[in-house]
């Protein structure tokens, strides 16, 4: 379970980003966050696994208060903790492999992840996280040789790497095409049906998300604006969370 209590971020520049957000998140859901931009959904992801530091307020998981981990600590409880990208934030130049080799740093010595050395069975994980999502025969090439679709089936993989038991998806299909988009979501689904990984993506589109959340929570001006079931969002409730001109659009 993963816990969100008075959850407050305002960055040095006094911009208020989160305004007292509190929520739970049990095991194994599929909860998406939707919000205009500047709403706060980066912001909660990345303070959950503390890319950002919270103002105010707790973030409690299985028990333990990561808000109050010490930097050990913190590393632990980030090895079972997911991140995927907007843009995908893998080294271009470098191979696929050692891209999603990349994901098992926080459990290898620095002194040999500055040199790229990585276990057999590492190598071999790997490949088996690559063919997950459909890319193994990709291994040995650039990253910026992908398609953008398949740069973010290398950040999954990446992420996999860590064996978690939650993953943060910021905006991960926001630069990516409708069909393109579809296939990346459907990759997190799967990992949340068969692997049970707690997922918590942030999406522009509430088609996605009623599409693939089993909750959705909308964020306002850092506010929490809606919490509960995708079809419980109807027009008025559509025009709370995006305001009175916005127009719904679908990705089919």
């Amino acid at each position: 379970m993963l816990k969100i209590e008075h959850l407050t971020k305002v960055y040095d520049n006094g911009v208020v980003a989160l305004k007292d957000v509190s929520f739970e998140v049990p095991d194994g859901q599929f909860l998406v966050i939707i919000g205009l931009s500047g709403s706060g959904k980066s912001t909660l992801l990345r303070c959950i696994n503390r890319l950002i530091e919270p103002t105010e307020g707790r973030i409690i998981w299985d028990g333990v208060d990561i808000t109050e981990a010490t930097d050990e600590e913190l590393r632990q409880i980030r090895r079972r903790i997911g991140m995927i990208f907007q843009h995908f934030n893998l080294v271009k130049r470098s191979s696929v492999l050692t891209n999603v080799l990349s994901g098992r740093l926080g459990y290898t010595s620095p002194l040999w992840s500055i040199v790229n050395h990585f276990s057999r069975e590492d190598r071999q994980k790997a490949l088996e996280k690559l063919g997950r999502v459909g890319i193994a025969d990709k291994a040995s090439i650039r990253a910026d040789q992908l398609s953008g679709g398949q740069q973010q089936r290398v950040g999954i993989a990446r992420a996999l790497m860590q064996e978690p038991e939650l993953m943060l998806a910021d905006e991960p299909v926001a630069s990516l095409d409708p069909a393109t988009s579809h296939s990346v979501m459907k990759y997190l689904e799967r990992l949340n049906h068969e692997d049970g990984i707690t997922i918590m993506c942030s999406l522009h589109f509430l088609s996605l998300a009623r599409a693939y959340g089993d909750r959705i929570i909308a964020l306002k001006d850092g506010r929490m604006e809606f919490d509960g079931d995708p079809d419980e969002i109807d027009d008025q409730r559509f025009r709370d969370i995006y305001g009175e001109d916005a127009v719904r659009v679908e990705i089919s």
